[in-house]
């Protein structure tokens, strides 16, 4: 069997997957605390708009911008466990889309179905425009051609 430097180069560069998944149930229990601790911080209403929940929807996605540009589109080198750490863990756990949909039938169930399709409307949008926006003002600021 004969050795070959480039499939030994790439598996050493590979992390294995104990590792990324290390990295990602890390990471996540670090955004879930830190978006514990918003909603905490600043507490919404059972009736009223989830004001906590889209902010930190769209500072997650805006973040999530930001990384993946820096991460993918800079050809600089980064270490194979930031992207799985960061953005799976990190902002994933951070982001909670599962509780914009529970919000959602929340404000249904309590008969406040206008602030219920506002939300979940405004939030998509929210969210969709923080990842393009932080996404290119990143590669204008890096310079990184689009």
């Amino acid at each position: 069997m004969q050795h070959d430097p480039d499939t030994a180069a790439a598996s050493r560069q590979k992390p294995h997957q104990a590792s990324v998944l290390a990295a990602v149930a890390l990471g996540g229990g670090i955004g879930a605390v830190a978006r514990h601790a918003a909603s905490r911080a600043w507490p919404t209403a059972m009736d009223a708009f989830p004001w906590t929940t889209l902010c930190v929807n769209v500072v997650g996605c805006a973040l999530i911008g930001i990384l993946m540009v820096t991460v993918t589109e800079t050809g600089r080198r980064v270490p194979p466990l930031v992207r799985p750490f960061l953005g799976t863990g990190v902002l994933g756990g951070f982001t909670t889309f599962s509780t914009y949909a529970v919000d959602v039938q929340h404000l249904i169930e309590r008969g406040h179905p206008a602030t219920a399709l506002t939300y979940l409307a405004g939030t998509l949008a929210a969210a969709l425009a923080a990842v393009w926006l932080a996404s290119a003002a990143t590669r204008k600021a890096l310079g990184v051609p689009v």
